[in-house]
């Protein structure tokens, strides 16, 4: 019977949930997403939203939205963490809104078009080759892609990718309604902490390892 339920909420009543709350979010948060939009437009040459292609569920590529938080000349498909002076691109309205994630919110638009769920693994850049082939090995690319994950709560940035993705695929052979609100709950929290945000992570890793050496 729970897994009879399961497959109940998983097929027909998670995609009608995803956009609904999305439809409420949108309309509840629009003066906040009129006010960040015109903060990042104050703040430096550019557009309001940034648009940036991803895999979406089963390898479909889409196009994820988030207001823009680096200089019009940063590298586009490149992971922050991967960029060797992140802080140099980010902008200064931009880092604001990475540190409390308000920079995700327009991804509310991509879960009403379809594209993304509230909960799910986080969409992997194109080129992220490494990430979607060890997301395959766990069958984490079968489902549209979260503005929020398992993986995110625990550990987000922090995580190796091996990790990452026996996260994510844990979270795909599990879904249910109490787990995405499990994830939502702590998600927020997560937020307010600011927990598992490292900007330009690889690079400090790096200098780590030849200090040790």
């Amino acid at each position: 019977m729970r897994e009879k339920k399961k497959g109940v909420y998983q097929k027909y009543l998670k995609n009608l949930l995803d956009r609904l709350l999305a439809l409420v979010g949108t309309a509840a948060l629009s003066w906040l997403l009129l006010g960040v939009g015109i903060a990042v437009r104050l703040d430096s040459p550019g557009p309001v939203l940034f648009r940036q292609k991803r895999v979406g569920r089963n390898g479909q590529y889409f196009y994820i939205y988030k207001f823009r938080t680096m200089r019009i000349d940063t590298p586009h498909d490149m992971p922050t963490h991967l960029l060797n002076h992140p802080d140099f691109f980010i902008t200064r309205v931009g880092r604001f809104l990475r540190k409390t994630s308000l920079d995700e919110l327009p991804q509310l638009f991509n879960i009403l078009k379809g594209d993304m769920a509230l909960v799910g693994p986080r969409p992997a850049l194109w080129n992220q080759e490494n990430l979607i082939s060890e997301r395959e090995r766990y069958g984490a690319n079968s489902v549209r892609p979260g503005l929020t994950g398992w993986a995110q709560i625990h550990g987000r940035d922090e995580l190796p990718i091996r990790e990452k993705a026996e996260l994510d695929g844990y979270y795909v052979h599990h879904i249910a309604f109490g787990m995405d609100l499990e994830c939502l709950c702590k998600t927020a929290g997560a937020v307010l902490r600011q927990d598992g945000i490292h900007e330009g992570m690889m690079e400090k890793q790096m200098q780590k390892a030849k200090v040790n050496h």
